[in-house]
């Protein structure tokens, strides 16, 4: 019986909640188990909620202390899960939980796969990067995966022998498929190429070329540096001819944030998942609080000033919902900084802008965080891509008190939540570069692109051949643990759409084409009391 309720502990605690017991913590576990007289097929549920409550907790960490178990244990009998004494929620000032976190100055948090935790990095992040840090940030976004995939309850084997226990999924690395020709297998790893341009699948531990005439793939896009599952059967020519490919399952943020609640992401302070809880009430009453996001800003089109103008006239006068936020993305020439006169061209039109915004002295409550795009100066391939430079945005930042230039992506942080806004016309990039997709009559492939993103944890899930990413700065481009929105500012059609919970969408560009389903002018609203945004 004590070894059926030691492999329940560790089930729970250990293998879906990523927690390491020390022998005195497993003991006392055992030992509230047994002088409660718990029933046996009542454990896993019991032992859930205490894991749960512990992750809760400001002291928690992944290895597990006996006093911050005793306080979890003692919380849940007491029902004292919540804190009875809080601050009146409409008088809380939402200014001082609001901030912009620019990609160059979220921590190096880098994921150590031994450990199966994350852990700060010693130095300051290099934008040319060591040579180390090549392979590196490739070998964290794998393992952060497999993590999520062996928590998953179809990959978790059941804590009591029986039938069941044979039904539960099993990955195989590449290094064990040798000599096992005929046999299924099913593998995680990243698609890639071979020197000989065979597509392949490599995981940690090797890389295997892939027969795709059979493949069924799931439901997403599916490009080169996308982490993948698949199902096939290993032949006698040292290859895997492909039967099924999916993307690994996501994992929702309210899970992710209680594993690694004590992990500070953003460089603003850790917050436990029981802090991120006490903050709820403060969003909902806040119900007025919103942002307003704007895409492809051309600021030397002959349209785009008066539609600002009457933009921001419509919302001064709206007094209880003026905005706490206007997020202008790029780019903001159409066409472009480059040739003859283009830096005058571009320097004009944020000087029009600086003096369109003095115009309304009512709205300079309001923070203005301006994105960079693809076409903006200096423009670069890479992602992140550093903030507008100070030449242009100098005058700007001087005469409107609140406004700010940051990188390209950046994120908000709202009490508890996290808004990531990234600029990339990622739609025609993943499109161009397939390796497959599902053939059915009606295929979203918006609905497919948001899903491959999540589903990947990362904004580009491309090789660095095709979107170069700063190694030492891939952490800023991780969606993980899952943002509770995301806006990609993107050329494509415009959409609103939720997966697991994180809402992602694309506001359109300000200056619209006016045809069928859209607008003259287009923009979009999102407001955290709902987690929901609306099109203008």
């Amino acid at each position: 019986m004590v070894n059926l309720m030691r492999a329940a502990i560790v089930k729970v605690f250990s293998t879906k909640h990523s927690l390491t017991l020390p022998s005195a913590a497993l003991q006392y576990i055992e030992q509230v188990l047994l002088e409660n007289e718990i029933p046996e097929d009542e454990w896993v549920i019991g032992l859930e909620f205490w894991a749960r409550e512990y992750l809760k907790g400001e002291d928690s960490s992944s290895l597990v202390s006996l006093p911050a178990l005793k306080n979890a244990y003692e919380s849940l009998q007491l029902g004292t899960t919540d804190d009875a004494a809080q601050a009146d929620p409409s008088e809380v000032n939402v200014e001082s939980h609001f901030s912009v976190i620019d990609a160059f100055d979220m921590p190096p948090v880098h994921f150590d796969a031994v450990r199966g935790g994350f852990t700060s990095g010693k130095g300051k992040a290099s934008l040319a990067g060591q040579a180390s840090s090549r392979s590196a940030y490739l070998r964290e976004r794998w393992g952060i995966i497999k993590e999520i995939i062996l928590r998953n309850e179809n990959f978790t084997p059941p804590a009591i022998g029986g039938h069941d226990r044979s039904n539960y999924l099993k990955l195989t690395s590449t290094r064990n498929l040798l000599g096992r020709a005929g046999q299924l297998f099913l593998l995680f790893g990243m698609l890639s190429r071979d020197p000989e341009g065979r597509l392949c699948l490599e995981d940690g531990e090797g890389r295997v070329v892939l027969d795709m005439q059979d493949a069924v793939p799931g439901e997403g896009l599916f490009t080169e540096g996308c982490m993948v599952l698949i199902e096939g059967e290993y032949t006698i020519d040292e290859t895997i001819r492909v039967l099924a490919m999916g993307h690994p399952p996501s994992e929702k943020r309210s899970i992710a944030r209680g594993l690694h609640g004590h992990v500070d992401f953003l460089g603003g302070g850790a917050m436990s998942l029981k802090d991120e809880q006490k903050y709820e009430s403060s969003i909902l009453a806040n119900a007025q609080v919103s942002f307003v996001v704007l895409s492809d800003v051309w600021l030397d089109h002959p349209r785009t000033m008066p539609a600002l103008r009457r933009l921001l006239e419509g919302y001064a006068e709206a007094v209880e919902y003026r905005p706490m936020a206007f997020v202008f993305c790029g780019n903001f020439s159409q066409k472009g900084w480059e040739g003859d006169g283009g830096l005058k061209r571009y320097t004009n039109g944020f000087n029009a802008l600086t003096d369109l915004l003095l115009e309304f002295p009512l709205l300079h409550s309001s923070h203005y965080i301006f994105v960079p795009g693809p076409l903006d100066p200096w423009s670069s391939t890479t992602l992140p891509r550093p903030a507008i430079p100070s030449v242009f945005a100098g005058r700007l930042t001087q005469r409107i008190p609140k406004a700010r230039f940051v990188s390209n992506p950046c994120r908000l942080r709202y009490f508890g939540m996290e808004l990531v806004i990234c600029r990339e016309d990622l739609m025609g990039k993943m499109v161009r570069n397939l390796v497959g997709v599902k053939k059915e009559e009606g295929v979203d492939m918006k609905r497919y692109l948001v899903q491959t993103i999540l589903d990947q944890t990362h904004l580009s899930p491309l090789p660095i051949s095709i979107r170069p990413t700063l190694w030492e700065y891939d952490h800023a481009l991780r969606l993980y643990p899952m943002p509770s929105a995301v806006v990609l500012a993107d050329k494509y059609e415009r959409y609103e759409l939720t997966y697991e919970g994180c809402h992602v969408f694309n506001p359109g560009r300000f200056v619209g084409s006016g045809g069928e389903g859209g607008g003259e002018f287009e923009w979009s609203m999102y407001y955290p009391a709902t987690g929901r945004s609306e099109r203008r």
